[in-house]
């Protein structure tokens, strides 16, 4: 349960940076880092939105060639294979900028980002060797996690992702308990109906007889076993009805947490700090949290920090003429 609280941290910390990789010396190398890894420029944001489409599709070319009655047609195959390929270069290509471009390659290519990106291509090159290795390029998936921060829409996105991993981990200790005991009961109850049942009935150990208590508690039900005595049967419907209960149980606790995430959320005030770009503050507060500067208030003019020093500078009756003390204290 802690990844989906470090979940921010990760990609933050893992995402490309200058102080990170480093920036090369040479201005064609400086020029390529611009485009392919800061997205802050309008080169950048749009080599993102292009990448990101060309993501999409290949991801469509993958899908398309997984359905029968498309790949059975020759031309669409071919098509297929030669679009599959295409973005497959241009992947390759991407790639060889991206390490060309930094200082240190070897850095880039061993963190997240770049694994996911090498791993994005290598399918089909493996597709040579072993066909049905072409369709492992839906990894690719795995890349619009970049583009997460280039679209606002899916910066909202990103936090409501957050909020529900934030719950999961404060509910975590709670289901946890709750998963266990739900283990016991289903062991027990293989065991039963291994008992009951018996080997002429289908259930040959007992955990056929757990397997059969996880897919009936579960309301799942495959139908693969089913009792066939009296006695059986009866256990069979009051595990199905435990089973409503198991269901409702998890999503009660991890509903709850939502609510107080939310509510919480409410409560804070959507005032970001100018300086380290924390979002939302407690109601009362008039200074960030983490940094300590002054929060800009919405409807309000930033003070400047010499404006601000000379409101807290007091005031000095000797240097103003023709005040006396008892005047400047009031």
């Amino acid at each position: 349960m802690r990844l989906f609280a470090s979940i921010s941290e990760f990609f933050r910390d893992n995402y490309p940076s200058a102080d990170r990789l480093g920036v090369p010396v040479a201005r064609w190398r400086q020029s390529i880092y611009r485009t392919v890894f800061e997205s802050n420029t309008e080169m950048g944001k749009r080599f993102e939105r292009r990448l990101t489409l060309a993501i999409v599709l290949s991801l469509c070319v993958v899908i398309a060639h997984s359905i029968p009655a498309i790949a059975d047609d020759w031309r669409m195959y071919y098509l297929l294979r030669g679009l599959e390929w295409l973005f497959t270069i241009g992947f390759t290509v991407e790639y060889g900028l991206r390490l060309i471009s930094v200082r240190k390659p070897w850095r880039y290519a061993f963190s997240f980002y770049g694994l996911v990106d090498l791993l994005s291509i290598v399918p089909t090159y493996l597709s040579i060797f072993y066909p049905e290795a072409h369709f492992l390029a839906a990894v690719r998936a795995l890349r619009l996690v970049r583009t997460f921060h280039i679209f606002p829409i899916f910066r909202n996105f990103l936090n409501e992702y957050l909020m529900l991993g934030q719950a999961l981990r404060a509910s975590g200790r709670k289901i946890f308990v709750f998963l266990s005991v739900v283990a016991l009961i289903v062991f027990v109850m293989g065991a039963l109906i291994f008992v009951i049942e018996g080997p002429e009935h289908g259930f040959t150990s007992v955990p056929i007889g757990i397997y059969w208590a996880i897919s009936t508690v579960t309301t799942v039900g495959y139908g693969d076993l089913t009792p066939s005595t009296p006695l059986g049967r009866i256990f069979a419907s009051i595990m199905m009805l435990l089973g409503w209960g198991v269901l409702a149980v998890p999503t009660g606790i991890v509903g709850a947490e939502l609510s107080r995430n939310v509510g919480t959320k409410a409560s804070l005030k959507g005032v970001d700090c100018q300086a380290c770009g924390l979002e939302r503050h407690e109601d009362d507060s008039r200074f960030c949290r983490r940094c300590g500067t002054r929060l800009v208030l919405p409807g309000s003019a930033p003070r400047s920090m010499g404006a601000a020093a000379a409101a807290a500078r007091p005031v000095d009756d000797e240097a103003v003429p023709g005040v006396d003390r008892a005047e400047a204290q009031a």
